[in-house]
């Protein structure tokens, strides 16, 4: 997946937006709820890999992070809430949209 197709997913989503929050940094992208400004998704650049940070559930983490190398303990946030999937040819595109899918309805509550 690239970076255009992750935030085309994430807009789908029922009342959603994109933002680009950091000063001087036009690559990293937030996407939030329109009705309460929480993000559920947030694309970086690190390293020049593409990562995609998004909220599961504790007990999920680390059955996430045992089970894909590609998804570590979030990278500058809550590393029991979030985590980061690296996105690369390796990354099953069905497990990213369901992690998306996740982050959206934990984030959504107001």
């Amino acid at each position: 997946m690239k970076k255009e197709e992750i935030i085309k997913y994430c807009l789908q989503l029922s009342e959603t937006y994109e933002d680009y929050p950091f000063p001087n940094d036009e690559f990293s992208v937030t996407i939030k709820h329109i009705s309460n400004k929480k993000w559920f998704a947030l694309i970086m650049n690190v390293k020049d890999k593409l990562y995609l940070n998004v909220k599961t559930k504790p007990e999920y983490s680390d059955i996430l992070r045992n089970t894909y190398k590609y998804i570590i303990p979030a990278y500058h946030m809550n590393k029991e809430h979030w985590n980061t999937i690296i996105i690369s040819e390796e990354v099953d595109e069905s497990i990213v949209k369901e992690l998306i899918q996740e982050s959206y309805e934990l984030t959504k509550k107001k």
